[in-house]
């Protein structure tokens, strides 16, 4: 069955959600991310996706920590789970994330610049804990929060990170986050057949059939953002689409 990930993106210790993930381009919907976690939580989400933007950016990310901490204990309280990303660059900050209480990672400029790094990942934690982030415009892998095109195409990038074990990985189409425009399904599906990785889908959802959409093309999961913060649906109305 298809898993519902809320999404949290973290920016200055605050929620927002960015378009397209441009910075300059960001809504503000709350100040307080562990509400937002209590939110979605009480309406029955067994995980969460927490994205530390700063980090992904390289900026200074001390806020989104210590939100990412409340986030946590909210989760703890209701036996949930969060996935967490954005600027984990080195095992050492794979290890802290995972010491906090993060049950999934998500890797992104590290896989792509470093895919040893993540087999290693892999083979300290297991598949299980890791994932990576494959983040693309016009099928290209872009890197550092979105800023920098690689040479990289995503098939073929999804294919040599299930050679070295992986089991997840997060595909985001840049053009759709954040737009409500609805999922790059044929793209989605068509990066988890040729790889053969379980496939969390993300940008661009905008109504429940887009949720009903992932679940019958058989996809792994679903991140939910802006459609959840704008009352398209609710996790709950979510939740019983897919029953």
């Amino acid at each position: 069955m298809l898993t519902l990930y809320p999404a949290i993106d973290l920016h200055q210790g605050q929620v927002v959600r960015l378009q397209q993930g441009d910075l300059a381009r960001q809504t503000r919907y709350a100040t307080d991310p562990a509400a937002i976690a209590r939110q979605w939580l009480s309406e029955g989400a067994q995980w969460l996706h927490v994205v530390n933007l700063d980090g992904a950016f390289g900026h200074d990310d001390a806020a989104n920590r210590k939100a990412l901490q409340a986030i946590l204990r909210e989760a703890n309280r209701r036996g949930a789970r969060v996935q967490f990303g954005g600027g984990l660059r080195s095992l050492e900050a794979i290890a802290n994330a995972l010491a906090m209480g993060v049950h999934r990672v998500v890797l992104g400029t590290l896989a792509a610049r470093q895919p040893e790094v993540v087999a290693e990942a892999l083979g300290r934690w297991g598949p299980d804990r890791i994932a990576v982030g494959i983040d693309a415009r016009d099928g290209r892998v872009q890197v550092s929060g979105w800023a920098e095109a690689t040479d990289l195409e995503a098939v073929a990038f999804a294919q040599r990170l299930a050679a070295t074990g992986l089991r997840t990985v997060i595909f985001t189409d840049i053009a759709r986050d954040g737009l409500q425009t609805g999922l790059a399904l044929e793209a989605t599906v068509a990066l988890q057949r040729a790889s053969g990785l379980a496939v969390i889908a993300s940008g661009g959802v905008a109504s429940l059939d887009d949720i009903r959409a992932a679940s019958q093309a058989g996809l792994a999961g679903v991140i939910v953002g802006r459609a959840l913060y704008e009352g398209a649906f609710t996790v709950a109305e979510a939740l019983q689409a897919l029953a």
